[in-house]
């Protein structure tokens, strides 16, 4: 009956036999197991036990009281219960492969993997031990072994819902979405009522940004298993997605209200406040989040939350401590990067800048043969470098174009279309090329954003000679003809980013928040943005701000409008970058949470001699900003 999922008939008509003949052993384990699948585990435990007193040798009873004292998380009492299983019955691969599994919840993957491993030998075929074998791989961070061991698993039995769904999650923590999702919906289809493999499917859509079909995902898990805190997790991760922070706020609330223990919910939970820019409320949840579970993630968020809060010190305390728990883990690596970089530590930070490329961001490393260059003779070879991230990134380091000149034969040079007129005619040992053009031949290649480490660049060492870019002229001589002098100052303005940046909601501010700007006399002010929020453009007619998106088609446009100004005010974009890279002076407005390029605690900029940096001395707090700005641009005016 059981079998054939009917347990509590199944108890009933076990009670009835037992009820004639209390002494058969086989009865009261057959009663155990029906009441582990009820979930009675202290009654199971009780059952197993006086199956065991009626046959002391009784080898599966000590397994089944094993399973059940493991689902009351009595993990040490399951071991010593799978001990004297085995005693009994030294080749029992079900006792070895629940052994593996109460070894490898004690946090011992080791001595878990040599279990598995037992077990297989007594039963090569054994896929229940192949999957949780993939599992410890995955403790042990052996990945591509874990995968292997799923398939093996799935050579033998097609249709195991458990490996299916154990090779969804793998996929999934690999960013192979759309493979996960695969693996899990035939999972779904060995067993529709597993809520595990719902939620995870929820996350694989949810990386596929199928959001709905994700939170529809969730509500099924709940549906099936409504206490079941994961489900409620995913569902806010969903949401986090969405960048509705305020939504996955109370999901997270809504799992740590089933079960106050979770770390994870806290965590998760501290994630959302962060991006509210409640750093301080979210630091202390990352706080509860680690007494109760120290895990790495919380290590590496915290840090970033003190990065934020300007205490670097203790943020790279915070990173070390998750590198002490997981040391090759490439976020805490890049952050630990980011905080060393931001205190001007240039050498530790450039080292750890490299973890972008594995894991620490969403950043993908080219497929090319050849090696990266990091500083070794050029001479007589051809170099590719590339551009890697925004357009900003890239026009910060195309200032070391000339050094890399200086050294090798030939320059293989892949940028945006749209940046390529500032560096000049090709020829001269540059060739331009396209991202998916085929090169031609190369010796080694550089992302543009590992050059600082290639020359080992300090903060004394920054090549900073401006300017480094330049307008073309016929480009000059268009915008000096559409923006003609009228002996009057003119100041560029940029006062809003892309909208999709990551930290577009703490940089980018709204055009009447610079109105006070506006009503300083005796400046013409041009606007410097080539897209406008819906707001924006609402309100533009009410401003003295000349609007000229229409006629910049790249950045070389943007450039020759910025030879054009005597100033540029503009917050943390490319512009910015532009406009310090063309020599123009240029006032950056920049919040509290800012990028790591602009150091901490300072007014200029070892990248940009022509810049001045307005800081927010709080989160949120532009009106102050704004005020030192009007104030240093009336003087600016006269």
């Amino acid at each position: 009956m059981q079998q054939r999922g009917r347990p509590i008939e199944a108890l009933k008509l076990i009670g009835q036999a037992l009820a004639v003949n209390a002494r058969v052993p086989a009865a009261y384990a057959n009663f155990g197991l029906v009441l582990a699948v009820l979930e009675r585990h202290e009654e199971a435990v009780a059952a197993y036990e006086r199956a065991i007193a009626l046959k002391p040798d009784y080898a599966e009873s000590f397994n089944g009281r094993g399973n059940a004292l493991r689902a009351l998380e009595r993990r040490d009492e399951a071991l010593d219960s799978y001990a004297q299983a085995l005693a009994l019955k030294p080749e029992f691969p079900e006792a070895l492969n629940n052994r593996g599994n109460a070894l490898l919840e004690l946090g011992r993957p080791e001595d878990a993997l040599q279990s598995y491993a037992q077990a297989l030998a007594c039963r090569p075929g054994y896929a229940d031990a192949l999957v949780n074998r993939g599992k410890c791989l995955i403790a042990l961070k052996r990945g591509d072994e874990a995968l292997a061991s799923f398939d093996r698993a799935l050579a033998l039995a097609p249709a195991h819902a458990a490996a299916l769904k154990e090779r969804g999650h793998l996929l999934r923590d690999r960013w192979q979405p759309a493979e996960a999702l695969a693996s899990y919906d035939l999972s779904l289809a060995a067993n529709a009522q597993d809520a595990e493999a719902h939620a995870g499917r929820a996350l694989a859509l949810r990386d596929l940004k199928r959001f709905n079909e994700a939170v529809a995902a969730c509500d099924r898990a709940l549906a099936l298993k409504p206490d079941y805190a994961d489900a409620v997790i995913a569902r806010g991760n969903v949401f986090f997605a969405m960048r509705d922070f305020s939504a996955a706020l109370s999901e997270y609330d809504r799992a740590i209200a089933m079960r106050p223990d979770f770390a994870q919910a806290h965590g998760n939970r501290a994630n959302a406040l962060m991006e509210l820019n409640r750093i301080a409320e979210a630091l202390a949840d990352y706080d509860r989040a680690l007494a109760l579970t120290p895990y790495a993630s919380a290590f590496v968020n915290r840090g970033v939350a003190l990065r934020y809060l300007n205490r670097p010190g203790e943020a790279l305390d915070s990173l070390e401590r998750a590198l002490a728990l997981d040391p090759d883990m490439p976020e805490a690596h890049w952050n630990k990067a980011l905080a060393c970089l931001s205190l001007g530590d240039f050498a530790r930070g450039w080292e750890g800048f490299e973890w972008r490329w594995r894991g620490g961001t969403e950043l993908k490393p080219r497929d090319f043969a050849q090696p990266q260059w990091r500083g070794e003779d050029l001479a007589g070879k051809t170099i590719l470098l590339h551009a890697e991230q925004g357009f900003g990134d890239t026009i910060q380091m195309l200032r070391y174009l000339p050094m890399v000149k200086a050294k090798a034969r030939k320059i293989l040079l892949e940028i945006p279309q749209n940046l390529r007129p500032l560096v000049g005619e090709p020829g001269d040992g540059i060739t331009m090329i396209g991202r998916n053009d085929v090169p031609p031949p190369f010796d080694l290649h550089c992302p543009l954003m590992s050059l600082p480490l290639a020359f080992r660049t300090t903060l004394a060492t920054v090549p900073n000679a401006v300017p480094y870019l330049r307008a073309p002229a016929d480009r000059i001589a268009k915008w000096r003809a559409l923006l003609p002098r009228n002996g009057r100052r003119r100041v560029g303005l940029v006062w809003a980013g892309r909208p999709d940046h990551k930290n577009d909601h703490n940089r980018s501010l709204t055009l009447s928040m610079i109105a006070p700007l506006l009503a300083v006399p005796g400046i013409d002010f041009v606007s410097l943005q080539r897209e406008y929020r819906d707001a924006d453009l609402a309100a533009l007619g009410g401003f003295p701000v000349t609007r000229i998106d229409r006629a910049l088609a790249d950045f070389a446009d943007t450039a020759a409008a910025v030879e054009q100004c005597d100033l540029v005010i503009a917050v943390d974009t490319a512009v910015a970058h532009l406009a310090g890279a063309l020599g123009k002076p240029v006032w950056i407005l920049l919040a509290q949470v800012q990028d790591w390029r602009w150091l901490l605690d300072r007014e200029d900029s070892p990248w940009y001699p022509s810049a001045r940096l307005f800081r927010q001395p709080a989160i949120g707090d532009w009106d102050s900003v704004i005020e030192r700005v009007k104030t240093a641009l009336a003087g600016f005016a006269t």
